[in-house]
């Protein structure tokens, strides 16, 4: 039990960490959001690190799920789900400190398709785990309309 706590804890912490981290190198270059032309939809700035720790606590839960069963494929599963955390830093620094809004559509397009591919791989061991990303994926793709205008209005 005591195990399980940990790495519960831990599961969710490696992508708000990895998230923070994001958010900590781009600090100072994330004000160029409101200085940009911003497509309609736009949210205001202050609900990106609200609806992202809401995501990274659930990536983190369907994470735990998937470490402590005992499936085949969970290394798999568990390479794709680090792949795509990888993927959604990168992108932050290339959009807010690089400011290659192209570059940074073509990664969120390829994150996209890694979020897709740990639903299915997470949803096959355990349908909770799965169905926990759902959310995530919508937001890339709401995150994917507004990287795509911004592009095109910048």
């Amino acid at each position: 039990m005591k195990n399980n706590i940990k790495t519960f804890i831990i599961s969710v912490l490696i992508p708000l960490l990895t998230g923070g981290l994001a958010g900590l190198l781009t600090s100072k270059s994330m004000v160029i959001y409101k200085h940009l032309n911003l497509p309609p939809l736009s949210p205001p700035g202050f609900i990106f690190p609200i609806v992202w720790t809401i995501l990274y606590i659930l990536m983190g839960i369907g994470a735990y799920f998937i470490i402590i069963s005992n499936s085949s494929t969970k290394t798999e599963a568990l390479r794709t789900y680090a792949l795509q955390l990888v993927l959604n830093f990168l992108w932050t620094i290339v959009f807010f400190n690089m400011r290659n809004f192209l570059l940074a559509f073509i990664i969120l397009i390829a994150l996209w398709a890694l979020i897709i591919k740990m639903i299915i791989t997470f949803k096959n061991i355990k349908p909770i785990a799965g169905y926990l990303q759902i959310p995530y994926l919508l937001w890339v793709t709401f995150a994917g309309y507004l990287n795509f205008m911004v592009f095109i209005l910048n």
